[in-house]
């Protein structure tokens, strides 16, 4: 009997583990609902009830603990503006007896809104009345987290394109002139560089142009007339030359015109005269007409040759003002004869940096604020021992031409160092002092030794890049070359800035210490309010990159004056000093200090 009795209590005994466990799985299902704050909902369709659990309630904020709930209650909760959506989501998923989803707002008892995510699905109960058990929670953080990344998102979106067309703009100002719209020397380089690839060519012709009186216009009607007869020019050049030309502005009155396929000689003559037929016509300036005019200088090739195309077309312009302006001229043998002399210019100039020829002529930098010394530009000249001082105008092409330009950068970097040990030896305190660098020195694989044997202080040399336009392309490299010589503290500047040989892209990867605007744009900055917004911007991007900018070419108090207050760090011009020898060190600084005192009697202290 005894054994019978335990072979009936058995089933018992698994009964009771069954509901010992059904009830621990119930309390952890609790658990994992109250921890992860998810409220569970059964609404009998039929009865219209509804039941909630604890964690509803909380999610309401109802303060209530009962299961039974009024439909309304839910319905009243929800925002106004979400509660038609709402209902219809669950009408709906009645109708289809499928499942229910949806999110909405609520208003919390004390005003709060809060985001509720709902989910549930059909099923019938156990008296087969047709009901839906489903779940809420919270999703109030992960909605404002949405929100905010799409917000931040529209804002990149909107930077991002902004960014874009600021760079497309900056791009073009940095291919093209600021007054005419033509492409500007950049840009023409770069055509000119393409052209030997191009094999559809079968002609080519290269117009230098230069207007004629334009100097004369400027004196005397002022420097809007000057403005007014460029712009009137380069809509009549565009509109002489065939839609397959190009011209650009490369200097003041300077223009060059690039043409291709013309059918001979003959066509480009013609193409010739029309242009200048076309300057000749006056200009209406108010109520003035102007009358200008152009000199041409023309080379031409029956193919793809455009190595000495710019220099011989360089050439004839040089001739045809020299016989008298208005006039066509095409390059000749007798020119050809000029080249050779160029050539036999470079070969004394081999000699004269043998011997020692080639010096630093110093012009002063100011503070633009204080008018405090704040450093030298070293300038090369030539000591010619039969020509006398020639400027660097008349041979730092031919250097260029001929590869010495690395040279003279280095003849020129020597005698600045033994002269700023002189002044030191003197007791003078000496400034830093810019020294102009060419990118084939700067390319020289063994320049660092060499810089390293001239033991540099730091902060006492700045190299100049007087040819930027390779930092558009530059390569890593070069880059890291550039770099290095930052290392040995020698400060890095960007000369002529603005006037098209150095773009924003230059300028960011090369990080310089500071940059010069180019002479041009400081020219006209007094009488323009454009000219003053370009140089305005050139310093505000300046300043974002952590760059102090220097003007050059100050000629007027005036020029000096409106360039601080748009924010130039440094001066430099005729107004302050001309480049003058080591030997006069103790004038340039006599004679500023005379007149920075005067200046300051003159305003009373």
């Amino acid at each position: 009997m005894q054994v019978a009795k335990a072979e009936t209590a058995l089933p018992e005994n698994k009964a009771t583990r069954s509901e010992h466990e059904f009830q621990d799985l119930l309390r952890r299902l609790e658990l994992a609902l109250d921890a992860s704050r998810i409220g569970v909902w059964e609404h009998s369709i039929a009865k219209d009830g509804i039941l909630w659990d604890a964690q509803m309630h909380r999610l309401y904020e109802t303060g209530e603990t009962c299961r039974n709930v009024p439909s309304w209650l839910w319905s009243n909760a929800i925002h106004p503006d979400d509660r038609e959506r709402a209902e219809r989501d669950f009408d709906q998923a009645i109708a289809a007896r499928g499942a229910y989803n949806s999110q909405f707002r609520i208003v919390l008892p004390s005003g709060e809104i809060r985001h509720l995510r709902s989910r549930a699905h059909f099923y019938v109960d156990a008296e087969g009345l047709p009901s839906f058990i489903g779940a809420e929670w919270d999703v109030t953080s992960d909605v404002q987290l949405n929100a905010e990344l799409a917000r931040q998102k529209v804002v990149a979106e909107a930077r991002a394109l902004a960014l874009e067309e600021s760079n497309a703009r900056i791009e073009h100002v940095a291919d093209h002139d600021y007054l005419t719209g033509l492409p500007n020397r950049r840009l023409l380089d770069k055509r000119l560089a393409e052209l030997p690839s191009d094999k559809s060519i079968t002609t080519l012709g290269v117009l230098h142009l230069d207007l004629d009186q334009f100097k004369q216009i400027n004196d005397s009607h002022g420097h809007a007339a000057g403005d007014a007869v460029l712009r009137a020019a380069a809509l009549r050049i565009t509109a002489a030359i065939p839609a397959n030309g190009m011209v650009a502005r490369v200097g003041g009155d300077e223009f060059v015109i690039v043409l291709v396929n013309f059918t001979d000689l003959a066509e480009l003559k013609l193409i010739t005269e029309d242009l200048q037929r076309r300057l000749r016509k006056k200009i209406r300036f108010g109520d003035e007409m102007l009358q200008s005019g152009a000199s041409i200088g023309v080379s031409w090739s029956g193919d793809r040759r455009v190595r000495n195309l710019l220099a011989e077309s360089d050439l004839a312009l040089y001739q045809a003002k020299k016989l008298g302006r208005n006039r066509v001229e095409f390059f000749t043998r007798q020119l050809q004869e000029d080249l050779r002399s160029k050539r036999r210019l470079a070969e004394e100039l081999k000699l004269g940096l043998e011997r020692g020829e080639i010096v630093p002529y110093y012009q002063v930098q100011l503070d633009a604020r204080t008018r405090e010394v704040i450093g030298f530009e070293a300038l090369a000249r030539w000591k010619h021992p039969e020509k006398g001082v020639l400027a660097p105008g008349i041979f730092l092409k031919i250097a260029d031409e001929h590869g010495l330009s690395a040279d003279i950068d280095a003849a020129i970097l020597k005698s600045v160092l033994q002269d700023r040990l002189l002044w030191l030896l003197r007791g003078v305190t000496v400034p830093r002092i810019a020294v102009n660098i060419s990118a084939s020195r700067l390319a020289d694989p063994a320049l660092l030794g060499k810089l390293r044997k001239l033991d540099i202080p730091p902060g006492v040399i700045a190299f100049e890049l007087i040819e930027t336009i390779f930092l558009d392309d530059s390569d890593e490299k070069l880059l890291e070359h550039i770099g290095d010589i930052k290392q040995m503290g020698i400060d890095i500047e960007i000369d002529d800035f603005g006037s098209g040989h150095a773009s924003l892209i230059g300028l960011v990867k090369l990080r310089p210490k500071r940059l010069k605007i180019d002479r041009q744009l400081v020219t006209e900055v007094v009488s323009s309010a454009e000219q003053r917004r370009v140089v305005g911007s050139i310093v505000e991007i300046a300043k974002a990159l952590d760059v102090e900018v220097i003007a050059e070419g100050i000629e007027t108090e005036a020029h000096a004056v409106v360039l601080a207050q748009l924010g130039c760090d440094g001066l430099q011009g005729y107004a302050f000093g001309y480049p003058a020898p080591a030997a006069e060190l103790d004038r340039l600084f006599s004679s500023l200090t005379s007149g920075i005192e005067k200046q300051k009697a003159a305003m009373g202290g």
